[in-house]
């Protein structure tokens, strides 16, 4: 930001709100951190004309940083990774928190409630120095930034919460259920790579990682001899199994945070031209989570078997799932699915146990 002594106070407050407002719509659209920092990084050097900003979060101690992401011209550099503080300045920072400004350096610290950190904007060969202005600027996107890293950690310990919710159901579905219907360690990482294939958003994929674990819950509800039966299923035993995607949302509604995953666990059995069970939905009426599950599901299924059906090897599962392409398969999921399947390691993807 090339603040001149001479910009009136209307144009330094449109510049202060301006930045205001870039930074909150950043915040407001990141979920993690460590998509939030390098994205933040850039636009502070936008706002400020630096051509090098740095973001370090410390931890309780303030000896130690525990995020750091560095910002350049021709550089990006981003780490979780728990590392002893050796730049002076940021030691300085961490020990005794205050502003630090000169001509080609500005310096805020981060004061979160258990911990600390710093933002760090540079120039080189610039005319115009750091000032008063942009001190005032870099403290009010400062506190944004603070608000931003307390609810994300919010969320980030919610989130583990949650999933040791989800195991201890897992596990628990893993007793119930034989170990023929039981998932390879892959099927997650399957459905998630289809979803970034597809350019999911983030919530979605979020979604969805919930889902590879839970989307068969209901079927604890269904009798053993039933799951473990190897000849063709009796109708009466058929809408017995049919009901598991029902039950399996009936189950998580008491789980407000899985709102979202209910509807991918309710319609992963559907088919994309409507001959699909419970609802007998088509097309875009399907979740796109749950096309994307059905996809994974139906692999999964011909790859590993059923007591009621021998396995396939991959490329013939591979083949089936493009013969089923606009009938049972969403065409935009088997695409994606298509460019995942070229990368599987088939020897340990076919190793359930690994």
């Amino acid at each position: 930001m090339n603040t001149k002594n001479y910009l009136s106070p209307t144009k330094r407050y449109k510049l202060l709100i301006s930045a205001v407002h870039s930074v909150y719509r950043l915040i407001s659209s990141t979920f993690e951190l460590k998509d939030l920092f390098p994205r933040l990084a850039r636009l502070l050097c936008q706002i400020f004309n630096a051509c090098g900003c740095e973001i370090v979060l410390f931890d309780s101690t303030s000896r130690y940083s525990v995020f750091r992401c560095e910002v350049g011209e021709r550089k990006k550099y981003i780490s979780d990774k728990k590392k002893r503080i050796i730049d002076r300045l940021e030691k300085n920072i961490a020990k005794r928190p205050a502003v630090v400004r000169n001509a080609e350096l500005l310096a805020v610290p981060l004061i979160c409630e258990d911990s600390g950190g710093v933002i760090i904007v540079k120039r080189k060969n610039e005319p115009a120095p750091f000032e008063s202005f942009d001190q005032e600027v870099l403290m009010t996107l400062a506190e944004q930034v603070i608000v931003a890293i307390r609810n994300l950690q919010l969320v980030g310990e919610q989130q583990k919460i949650i999933l040791g919710s989800i195991k201890s159901l897992v596990t628990l579905l893993d007793m119930r259920v034989p170990q023929e219907y039981a998932h390879s360690p892959y099927f997650r990482r399957l459905v998630m790579s289809i979803a970034q294939q597809m350019h999911l958003d983030p919530k979605q994929i979020e979604s969805l990682k919930y889902a590879s674990l839970l989307h068969d819950a209901g079927k604890i509800d269904i009798p053993p001899e039933i799951l473990s039966k190897t000849s063709k299923l009796t109708p009466r035993e058929y809408k017995i199994v049919k009901r598991h995607p029902a039950r399996g949302a009936q189950i998580l509604r008491s789980f407000q945070i899985l709102k979202p995953v209910i509807p991918i666990i309710m319609h992963h059995h559907e088919k994309y031209d409507g001959t699909g069970y419970p609802s007998r939905l088509k097309k875009g009426q399907i979740p796109e989570g749950a096309r994307v599950m059905a996809v994974a599901d139906a692999f999964e299924a011909m790859v590993y078997g059923r007591p009621y059906r021998e396995r396939k090897d991959i490329l013939s599962a591979v083949r089936e799932i493009k013969k089923k392409s606009g009938t049972q398969f969403d065409p935009r999921v088997v695409e994606a699915f298509l460019r995942v399947v070229k990368k599987i390691d088939t020897k340990k993807y076919l190793q359930r146990n690994e």
